[in-house]
């Protein structure tokens, strides 16, 4: 799996919601540098198993649509006379 790139304003932004996060909350200060450092690290270590879940959600959706689908055409089928 190639690793995770996400567009340079989504990093951005995502890094300035991190930084205010931690001074809110934990009262650290750090610089917009160091929050795309830690957003890059959050994405290459946390992402996969987002990535993963989201496509194992996609995929039981998928199962249960195709349920669906098969058991409306079961419905329709017209009956054999031998």
């Amino acid at each position: 799996m190639s690793p995770i790139q996400l567009p340079r304003p989504t990093l951005e932004a995502l890094a300035r919601s991190l930084k205010a996060r931690l001074e809110t909350t934990v009262g650290v200060d750090i610089g917009q540098f160091e929050a795309i450092e830690l957003v890059d690290f959050c994405a290459e270590t946390m992402g996969p198993h987002f990535y993963n879940q989201g496509l194992q959600d996609a995929a039981e959706l998928y199962r249960k649509k195709f349920e669906e689908i098969a058991e409306s055409v079961i419905e329709i089928e017209k009956p054999v006379k031998v």
